[in-house]
């Protein structure tokens, strides 16, 4: 049996749903799905998954036991060229906090600031 990869799941915590979801909808130019909590103590909007690509999904959450902010876990999106994606982030209200750069033979990445606080990357082969 192979071994699953090391991720299978994130959640990336945020304050408000709605300017949350409208910000990485911009940035990733993908519609994100509502997920429905049987305790209705959590609201949640996932990021398109394929369970048959590499990688992990997840969503984002608002929760009474997780906030966001920088200094927890780092996501990276997978996109075709992180420069496409970092020339949204400002206009959807988040920050550039380090423009596109090489990491060697893994591509490029960028690293940015949502409107929750949440620090994330954009990584891409070009």
């Amino acid at each position: 049996m192979d071994k699953p990869n090391a991720v299978g799941w994130f959640d990336l915590y945020v304050e408000d749903m709605d300017r949350a979801a409208t910000f990485y909808e911009t940035v990733l130019s993908q519609q994100l799905e509502s997920i429905d909590d049987p305790t209705e103590e959590t609201l949640m909007r996932a990021f398109t998954a394929n369970v048959n690509s590499y990688g992990a999904s997840g969503a984002l959450v608002k929760s009474p036991h997780g906030q966001p902010g920088v200094g927890g876990t780092m996501v990276y999106f997978s996109v075709n060229d992180c420069a496409k994606e970092q020339a949204r982030v400002v206009s959807a209200g988040g920050r550039i906090l380090r423009p596109k750069f090489a990491i060697g033979q893994f591509g490029w990445v960028a690293l940015c600031m949502d409107t929750e606080g949440n620090m994330f990357g954009l990584n891409s082969m070009q």
